[in-house]
């Protein structure tokens, strides 16, 4: 197990409220995900766990995980809510049921005020980077959700910092919580960073392509600022014999 897992999964399956202080990537997933899955009744088919993430793609990542760690465990099924997804399926998959739903603060307060979604039954919450959710503004929307879940349930907040914004919540929200807080686990002999300072894009695109030629990866993952830049750099590598794809918003699936 991770430092994070070690600490709080025993807490976890007692039942205590848990605000785990930890770096992406320190397994903390995991560590709720086992606790949540533990508590869940199969049989009784009502949302009984909801995740809060502040961006689709941590929602999405979450849940692939919790499905992952319940693949033994039979008919579970984890339900994805976000913004930015078309409401129809949502509302179709939310009129199904669902065990655990994994979502974002806005769109999970949506289907809450229009009566789609029902959280009475829900026994653990988790506010997963509850610091993103604040500073990206969601407080609002989390205390209206958090309105609507019974106050015996269990909580679970998991941040990579502890500013007083979060110290001020887990004081409303939680039951006597338990702070768990682990140092980063990246060790200097594996990552190494450097900087280079060029001029504009030309330069930097040429920057890359010698960055690539110098290193030859098997595989390397490139962020841009614009999608004109995302684009314009995969074009210049493509161009000098380099495969590259262009990931960006104007993308179509």
């Amino acid at each position: 197990m991770t430092p994070i897992q070690k600490e709080s999964l025993p807490l976890i399956l007692q039942g205590c409220d848990v605000i785990g202080q930890g770096k992406t990537g320190s397994g903390k997933t995991a560590a709720f995900g086992l606790g949540l899955l533990n508590k869940l009744d199969v049989k009784y088919f009502r949302v009984q766990c909801l995740i809060l993430c502040p961006t689709r793609e941590l929602a999405d990542q979450v849940a692939k995980e919790v499905r992952r760690l319940a693949r033994a465990i039979h008919n579970i099924k984890v339900l994805t809510i976000c913004g930015g997804a078309p409401l129809g399926p949502q509302i179709g998959s939310l009129e199904h049921g669902a065990h655990i739903v994994v979502g974002t603060p806005g769109r999970i307060e949506d289907h809450v005020n229009k009566g789609r979604l029902v959280l009475e039954d829900v026994h653990t919450l988790v506010l997963d980077e509850a610091d993103r959710m604040l500073a990206m503004g969601f407080q609002a929307s989390l205390d209206a959700i958090i309105q609507t879940i019974p106050a015996n349930r269990q909580s679970l907040l998991f941040s990579a910092t502890y500013p007083a914004a979060i110290e001020k919540m887990a004081q409303r929200i939680m039951h006597e919580p338990v702070l768990i807080k682990v140092e980063g686990e990246h060790d200097d002999s594996i990552i190494a960073q450097h900087f280079y300072q060029v001029g504009n894009n030309q330069a930097r695109d040429h920057a890359v392509m010698l960055l690539l030629l110098q290193h030859q990866p098997e595989s390397a993952l490139v962020f841009c600022n614009t999608k004109s830049d995302t684009q314009q750099l995969a074009n210049t590598l493509n161009d000098n014999g380099c495969y590259a794809l262009a990931l960006h918003g104007a993308k179509r699936a």
